[in-house]
């Protein structure tokens, strides 16, 4: 059993939290800390931090839909 948010505006709220990590993710404090002249694999950090950092973040966000898409599938064929 999948769980739905209880309050209606929860799954905005869920939206805006994913929206917000996202800048946080991007923002001075981040990039200051892999901002470094270190090379991972002949990679600057930063470059990777960014290379990795955001389809990562586009991941979870596409699973966060695929699962919510599957409970309204889910829930329409539970009904009469």
């Amino acid at each position: 059993m999948a769980m739905k948010p209880k309050r209606p505006g929860a799954l905005r709220e869920a939206w805006i939290i994913c929206f917000i990590l996202g800048i946080i993710m991007l923002n001075y404090p981040f990039i200051q800390i892999f901002n470094k002249a270190s090379l991972f694999l002949g990679i600057p950090l930063l470059v990777l931090y960014i290379l990795v950092g955001w389809p990562a973040s586009i991941f979870v966000i596409f699973l966060f839909s695929h699962h919510l898409n599957s409970d309204d599938t889910d829930e329409q064929g539970q009904q009469p």
